[in-house]
């Protein structure tokens, strides 16, 4: 049940209240986000003033609740957990006058009832998000949006127009931007995974190439799983295409799978899916999960088949050598590459100018702590949850310098640890009928993963923890300025 942020849960209005100055007497707030929040500060110097609307308009009841069902699409569509999206919404209706709510978050789906007291009958509304969208701008939009409302007053009429205007608006750079921030992407991978300037430009290539097919066969309506079999196909060609061309170049051609597989792993909603498992939201953690497994088989058909028709045509496929991967050799040029990692992906997603440098140095800050970690001994899976977890924190504190949600820096930092040299160990395994050690990377790639979508909830846990305690009074409605 949701508070009333007039009462004190126990019947209690606010005129019942004990002076708050006295120092026997702590008054518990009612309405306070709760801690998995989306926006990068819901902590403001000044309270929210609330705008109540006529609860017996079913007008005005049926705009306010649109209006925050619409704010939770688009926070829901970038891969905003289940708890970041209902306090979005809850946070909307509230600062109108909707403070008895009952709100529904699913995968597909946002469903809101309000009480409107005993004498109305409850208002409802729904809407189902119809698609995924890694639009880092828009989301930013709307994080400053519901900034406006609790900090302004602004009309009901006014916030839908806002709202319209920022969803309807278009990129802020030209679409071969962002085809070239996935081949950057790639190429700083490469990089980052031990490989020279000749594999960074083939994987960049090979990026370009994917990005564009994959553009026009979503543009004909194929299914994003076979969107994702067709990029496993072609990153995995140019490698075969290198290692037939000589034993030399055989064990550094895997490194543009690996980057390859990288690019189509990113922007997956991983951190979404744990957040909502941990959070307590099970179905739609599932429903996440599935999604984010059903696309990395895709990937990992296109190149099982690729590598499966190469060895019947009796073609060289890249293998892995068994010191492949990261370590601290050459660690300023791995570092710098991280945060180009990062850089890239934030680019391809749209993101405003002032998130770059954040999710550079975040990417550059995960990479330092990965590649540390493992040199003192950390497994991967312990080694990327601890650069996740310092991605989540600072990523936070620089979200909340930046303006921006802080999804858009944890999602670009953990970019660069993303284990696709573990999927293709995996499958090269498996294609040698090591059917044992391939499922075992498999797995540890799996876990990497989730170890990289838990540490960065951890972190933020920890970013949201030491602003309460540090920075300004969280949002309390029942309290005024004057106080």
């Amino acid at each position: 049940m949701d508070a009333d942020p007039t009462s004190e849960g126990d019947g209690a209005t606010l005129l019942d209240r004990p002076d708050p100055r006295h120092r026997w007497w702590r008054p518990r707030r009612p309405f306070v986000l709760p801690s998995q929040r989306a926006t990068a500060d819901n902590i403001v110097a000044a309270p929210t003033p609330l705008q109540p609307i006529d609860l017996a308009d079913d007008a005005e009841v049926a705009q306010v609740l649109d209006l925050a069902v619409r704010v939770g699409e688009v926070v829901l569509s970038a891969g905003t957990g289940v708890a970041d999206t209902t306090a979005q919404v809850r946070f909307i209706a509230s600062t109108y006058g909707l403070n008895s709510c009952d709100i529904d978050v699913t995968f597909d789906a946002i469903r809101i009832w309000a009480d409107r007291g005993p004498r109305l009958p409850p208002a409802s509304d729904m809407r189902v998000v119809k698609y995924r969208s890694l639009d880092f701008t828009r989301l930013a939009a709307v994080d400053r949006l519901t900034r406006r409302i609790r900090s302004q007053i602004v009309p009901v009429e006014q916030a839908h127009t806002a709202l319209d205007d920022l969803i309807s608006s278009r990129h802020p750079y030209p679409r071969w931007v962002s085809t070239a921030g996935w081949s950057l992407l790639a190429a700083a991978i490469a990089v980052l995974l031990g490989g020279g300037v000749v594999l960074a430009a083939i994987s960049f290539a090979t990026t370009a190439v994917i990005d564009v097919v994959n553009r026009g066969l979503h543009q004909l309506g194929l299914p994003l799983f076979f969107q994702h079999m067709v990029g496993g196909v072609i990153a995995t060609i140019p490698a075969i295409a290198l290692a037939s061309v000589s034993d030399h170049w055989r064990t550094d051609a895997a490194l543009i799978v690996a980057a390859g597989i990288t690019v189509l792993l990113s922007g997956q909603q991983l951190v979404g899916a744990v957040q909502d498992a941990i959070t307590g939201a099970p179905i739609t953690a599932a429903a996440r999960m599935l999604e984010v497994v059903m696309m990395t088989g895709g990937i990992v058909v296109g190149i099982g088949l690729a590598l499966r028709v190469s060895t019947m045509l009796g073609i060289a496929v890249p293998e892995i050598a068994a010191s492949a991967g990261r370590d601290t050799e050459y660690l300023a040029i791995k570092i710098s590459a991280g945060a180009v990692a990062a850089v890239a992906f934030a680019l391809a997603c749209y993101a405003e100018r002032r998130a770059l440098v954040a999710a550079g140095l975040s990417g550059a800050g995960g990479t330092l702590v990965f590649l540390g970690a493992q040199d003192i001994g950390f497994g991967p899976v312990l080694a990327s949850g601890l650069a996740a977890t310092v991605i989540g924190l600072a990523g936070g504190l620089m979200a909340r310098r930046a303006l921006t949600p802080p999804l858009v820096v944890a999602a670009a930092g953990i970019t660069p640890l993303l284990p696709g040299l573990k999927v293709y160990r995996g499958l090269y395994a498996l294609l040698e009928d090591e059917t044992l050690l391939g499922f075992g990377q498999i797995l540890s790639a799996f876990g990497v993963g989730c170890a990289l979508a838990a540490g960065v909830i951890l972190g933020e846990w920890f970013d949201r923890l030491l602003s309460r305690r540090g920075g300004p009074r969280d949002f309390d409605p029942s309290y005024t300025s004057d106080r």
